[in-house]
């Protein structure tokens, strides 16, 4: 069997690119990058999922994701989406899948949903930080990217100015089943309130799917804590006990962190076997 291909799709001004292909690299499966104007390519690659990266595409001109949604390239994102196959947007990349109207998801070929300015505290601005997130009894049904998220409360870090998921108002009877990934504490209680819900986000919500499950939206950085070396220290809960205990091990620069589940809830969707278990 071949090594599953995962494309990650590199717009101008992603600058997550090269960290997302090494995770899906460690994962099992091969990670290549794809530019935007190479859709020839992508479409010849035929490949058996896509991410796409965290950054600030087209300099997020007009807003976040807009002009990145309306590139040919997603044209055959859409349509392999449309197909069943798994398609993961991260940061920048989500508010690429909010514009192109892969999720929510309701209504082909419509925007149903925006990512707004981030309002923290009565402010709005750059935030940067670490938040613990945990998967929406659905979600983690139907979803290649959640399945290993059942039960668990992962800390994951966001870097993002506008990030808080907010829909038109006739549609908040839906939200739920859109409902990926929602904000909450090391214990998995749940507040609309800052610093639990670092941004606003409509029902705490940091990663949203569509109908099918194949098509994750998330705007916290799973690449960012794949291994546990990257999760600060002082976090509190299972994750940092595991961090302080691998402090002074020569095994921490190979043990993987939370963001790992991610990765490899996708991989066995892909019918890789997992090298190690988290």
């Amino acid at each position: 069997m071949s090594t599953p291909l995962v494309a990650v799709i590199q717009f101008p001004g992603s600058n997550c690119e090269y960290e997302t292909k090494a995770v899906i690299d460690a994962s099992g499966m091969q990670g290549r990058i794809f530019r935007w104007n190479q859709w020839r390519e992508l479409n010849d690659a035929s490949p058996d999922a896509f991410i796409l990266p965290g950054g600030f595409s087209f300099q997020d001109r007009v807003r976040a994701g807009a002009v990145g949604a309306k590139e040919r390239i997603m044209d055959f994102v859409v349509e392999r989406a449309g197909d069943g196959l798994p398609v993961l947007g991260i940061c920048n990349g989500a508010q690429i899948l909010v514009e192109s109207g892969l999720v929510p998801g309701w209504t082909s070929g419509s925007v149903q949903a925006g990512l707004a300015s981030n309002h923290i505290e009565g402010r709005s601005g750059y935030l940067s930080r670490w938040t613990f997130l945990k998967v929406s009894d659905h979600a983690q049904l139907v979803s290649p990217w959640l399945s290993y998220l059942s039960g668990k409360v992962v800390p994951v870090p966001i870097a993002h100015a506008e990030g808080r998921f907010v829909f038109f108002p006739g549609d908040a009877g839906r939200i739920a089943d859109c409902s990926a990934l929602v904000y909450c504490d090391e214990n998995g209680e749940e507040s609309p309130d800052y610093p639990i819900n670092p941004n606003g986000s409509t029902e705490n919500l940091a990663g949203i799917m569509n109908p099918a499950g194949n098509v994750l939206a998330m705007m916290p950085h799973p690449e960012r804590a794949f291994w546990l070396w990257q999760v600060p220290i002082r976090t509190p809960g299972e994750w940092g006990d595991r961090r302080i205990s691998a402090n002074h091990s020569t095994a921490i620069s190979i043990s993987r962190g939370p963001g790992e589940l991610f990765f490899r809830g996708l991989a066995e969707s892909l019918a890789v076997t997992a090298s190690e278990e988290t």
